[in-house]
This record gives C-alpha cells, structure tokens and sequence, in this order.
C-alpha cells in the first residue's frame, strides 16, 4: 500500500501557489515540492491531490490510501461531486485515476499531522517568490 500525503500552499488567495506531495509505502519514499503557478488555496489543494494520484500511479500500486488537511477536497472525493465549475474539472481527472486503482482511500487529517506535505508546498512557493 501507498500512503500519499498531500498540501497546496498559496500566497494571497488567490495568489502564487505550490504543492506538496509526499509518498511512502511499498520501498518508496518521494518527495515533490511543485510551484503551479497562482490559483485559490482550495484549487491548489485540487491540483495536489490530482499530481500525487498520477506520481503514485507511475509506482503501480494496487493500495492507495490519500491523507490530507484539506475537508473540501476530501468531501468531493467520497462524495464524487464539486458544485465548483473549476474543482469539478480537476476532480473528474481524480475519480478517472481513482477509479483505475484496485483499491483507493481518502482521509482528512489536522495541520499537524501533515507537516511533511505542508513544508514542501511551502517550499514550492517559497523558490518562486525570490
């Protein structure tokens, strides 16, 4: 199983904007740190997930269980719908990827035990505004 952590980080909102995903389980331990751009929080939270499904896809698991901070994104996924225009063209992206798993999970966990995931989302922005 693939345990996939995940955070978007935005400066302003909306304002510049990065990712943070990190990916442990099954011998891997992957960091990303990603600068996406400018975009609202809950969009960058979106686009996080959306980049770590398709970097834990590269890895071939079967098991992908998802942890984030994030409630919205969290209450799309389980409920497979976004009223938002923008989120719910990003979330059809997801279900696509989600529905291709064996098996996928999706937990929201506080702030703090998602200091991995948030520190490299910060780090994407932090490069990008020097």
């Amino acid at each position: 199983m693939l345990e996939v952590y995940i955070d978007g980080s935005t400066t302003g909102n909306p304002g510049p904007s990065g990712i943070g995903i990190f990916i442990k389980g099954e011998g891997h331990h992957i960091k990303k740190s990603e600068f996406i751009g400018s975009y609202t929080n809950h969009t960058t939270e979106f686009i996080a997930l959306l980049r770590g499904l398709e970097e834990a896809k590269k890895l071939a698991p079967s098991i992908v269980s998802v942890r984030s901070d994030s409630q919205i994104v969290c209450a799309a996924v389980e409920k497979r719908y976004a009223k938002n225009a923008e989120f719910a063209a990003i979330l059809e992206k997801i279900l696509d990827i989600i529905d291709s798993l064996d098996l996928f999970f999706i937990k929201w966990i506080p702030d703090d035990q998602n200091k991995a995931a948030h520190a490299l989302a910060r780090e994407a922005v932090a490069k990008n505004l020097t």
